[in-house]
């Protein structure tokens, strides 16, 4: 038996090496709770930071930082000469997360690839309708089941994809989040066990961090993948503190409570910037905010109400308050710094007597009472939705529209959005492959609709094919041409009251090395980031 004093010894110096090798861990003050696991499911960046980005992978990546198409769990690929064909050649080796209820018994394959897409593509696949109250929002809003034929396994390490007609952006799309590669045999062996819910509840991907708990509106906690192809992450533990309020953020990161935050307000920057323990990183934003007016309720479904808007909401005015000099008034669906974007294009003047003209021509010389939805959390493209609403309620007052503002938690607020129930919603949008089909398709496009990513509810057969044209052109410029003319319908239309673009700030710890921000504004990459200390 240890003598006291030996054993008191033994113990500190028992916690000594403990200390010494402590677990490192990373704290992220995320904004809100993703709305579900599976990216499949979802547009929102809050959902695909906390499911694609730490626990996926996808056949090919960004690189960090760029909108650069890089190998991810394809290491090589080629394309047809009539660009109706994608050899993916597969990355061997690559480990799949085990968890208590499943342990794999082979690395990633073709099957993890046909699974995934297949289960989108076929409405007959078992896993198709898997998650009752869930679509495939972004394979549907792009209608790329209606560009892909099939895809073919060729053997376990090569895959093919068939497309019915070109697709320019093909590759960038399948950089994004709702092409997350997922295990076919996790799938399998949850369905044999009577649990099939569970792999989009508890997923399991091939990334750098695996989940371990997700608390709604309070936390999600990771650990690293010891074995993730690229090389372990050198953070042994990730959370995400769901901190909804900015000021809470700004005070949790201030204090080392955590080294990242999201979103910042405007009004923080300059603290910020004098923060001598924060690197406060800048990137221009690949984004637009903007209040969608629902075509499929009325009064909205008349073009001249919906020009009276545009004109009746002043837009410098909410750059001034919202954006405090971190945005730029918009007039189209796409930001000035992305290609085909249409610089001669007239935006609406903001004059309060010619909305109320409008109006009065579209029967409505009285006005009328409508609901305005608000923003619940802050977005990369709206620092402050409420305040926002409640100047745009200001103007709409003065032609003589009274607008109930309403809001949901965000969860809540993109489901009654996505099924249409509202009048006009304020959202907004950050490109997710640096491509205008990101914009043009996700938001406005006829597939849009039942995907639910396109709030205006508005279909326009002049517009699709102009859209879907582009879409299948090779060169640049001519693409260029074709959204440039749908940039103009769309102003005419008015449809959207396009509000700003901004630019986005990340305040990182300076305890932090290796962070990148990255051009898909919403997402976190941290398999490469360290921290030493707070």
């Amino acid at each position: 038996m240890l003598h006291k004093t030996a054993l008191a010894a033994a113990l500190l110096l028992g916690l000594a090496g403990t200390q010494a090798h402590a677990a490192k861990t990373l704290v992220y003050c995320s904004e809100g709770s993703p709305e579900g696991m599976n990216p499949m499911f979802y547009t929102t960046g809050t959902t695909h930071d906390a499911t694609s980005a730490q626990l996926f992978n996808r056949l090919v990546e960004f690189e960090v930082g760029t909108t650069n198409i890089v190998p991810g769990l394809a290491t090589a690929w080629e394309v047809s000469p009539d660009n109706l064909a994608y050899t993916f050649k597969l990355r061997r080796g690559v480990k799949l997360n085990a968890s208590d209820r499943f342990k794999p018994s082979r690395d990633f394959n073709a099957d993890d690839v046909l699974f995934t897409w297949n289960r989108m593509a076929d409405a007959n696949h078992p896993f198709h309708n898997n998650t009752p109250g869930t679509n495939y929002a972004y394979f549907q809003d792009m209608g790329m089941g209606k560009v892909v034929d099939r895809v073919e396994k060729l053997d376990d390490y090569t895959v093919v994809f068939r497309l019915k007609s070109p697709l320019a952006p093909f590759l960038a799309n399948m950089a994004m989040d709702f092409m997350s590669i997922q295990s076919a045999e996790y799938a399998d062996k949850m369905k044999a066990a009577g649990t099939p819910e569970v792999v989009d509840s508890e997923p399991l991907g091939t990334g750098p961090f695996r989940l371990v708990s997700y608390q709604k509106d309070a936390v999600i906690r990771y650990k690293a993948n010891e074995n993730y192809w690229e090389g372990r992450p050198k953070i042994d533990n990730l959370i995400f503190a769901i901190t909804p309020d900015a000021s809470v953020r700004l005070a949790k990161v201030k204090a080392g409570e955590c080294q990242l935050m999201a979103y910042p307000k405007p009004a923080d920057l300059p603290a910020l910037k004098a923060d001598k323990s924060i690197n406060l990183l800048t990137k221009e934003g690949l984004n637009v905010g903007y209040i969608a007016l629902n075509v499929e309720k009325k009064p909205f479904d008349n073009k001249l109400v919906r020009q009276a808007i545009n004109m009746a909401i002043d837009k410098k005015a909410l750059i001034e308050t919202i954006y405090q000099g971190a945005g730029q008034a918009a007039k189209n669906p796409i930001p000035p710094i992305l290609w085909s974007y249409n610089d001669k294009i007239k935006d609406y003047s903001f004059d309060a007597a010619k909305a109320k003209a409008l109006l009065a021509k579209a029967g409505y010389k009285d006005g009328f009472e409508m609901e305005l939805w608000y923003l619940p959390v802050q977005r990369p493209y709206n620092p402050d939705g409420k305040r926002m609403a409640e100047m745009v309620q200001a103007d709409l007052a003065r032609i003589g529209v009274t607008a109930k503002l309403v809001t949901y938690e965000w969860g809540e607020y993109r489901k009654r959005a996505k099924n249409g129930e509202h009048q006009a919603v304020m959202f907004g949008w950050s490109g997710d492959n640096g491509d205008p089909d990101n914009f043009f398709g996700n938001l406005l496009s006829c597939d849009a609709v039942a995907g639910g990513g396109n709030f205006a509810r508005w279909c326009d057969k002049d517009y699709d094919a102009l859209i879907k044209k582009a879409a299948s052109t090779p060169k640049q410029a001519d693409r260029a041409k074709l959204y440039e003319k749908a940039q103009e319908i769309v102003k005419e239309e008015a449809v959207w009251v396009p509000i700003a673009h901004s630019v986005r700030f990340e305040p990182v710890r300076k305890s932090v090395s290796g962070f990148k921000m990255a051009a898909v504004p919403t997402n976190h990459y941290f398999q490469k980031v360290d921290v030493n200390g707070k």
